[in-house]
């Protein structure tokens, strides 16, 4: 495994400790929805940075419509209806997809 694929797993891993951690807090104390949002955006961009930077970058060379386009349209989209579990869990389930094609190359 390079050193880049157990960086992206390290990620990976918090991300989704994160991710749990807040699940878990929600269900036992009444959290308000910014608060929610605020705790969700940690695990996001912890996973997340890197898809988004690529995403603006895209934009900015004429690329628009690449996988990082679309996941950060996706994500973000979910943010804005007020999913915030599920868009970091996209945005895991992603970065876990792309592990795995990093490794298997």
């Amino acid at each position: 495994m390079t050193k880049k694929q157990k960086k992206t797993l390290k990620r990976i891993t918090i991300s989704a400790v994160l991710y749990l951690a807040i699940i878990l807090a929600s269900k036992l104390v009444a959290i308000p929805w910014y608060l929610e949002l605020v705790l969700f955006l940690v695990p996001y961009f912890i996973i997340g940075h890197d898809v988004l930077r690529k995403a603006v970058l895209g934009i900015v060379h004429g690329e628009v419509f690449d996988e990082n386009f679309l996941m950060a349209v996706a994500t973000i989209g979910a943010f804005f209806i007020g999913e915030y579990p599920e868009a970091v869990l996209v945005m895991v389930f992603y970065q876990v997809g792309e592990w795995f094609q990093g490794y298997a190359v």
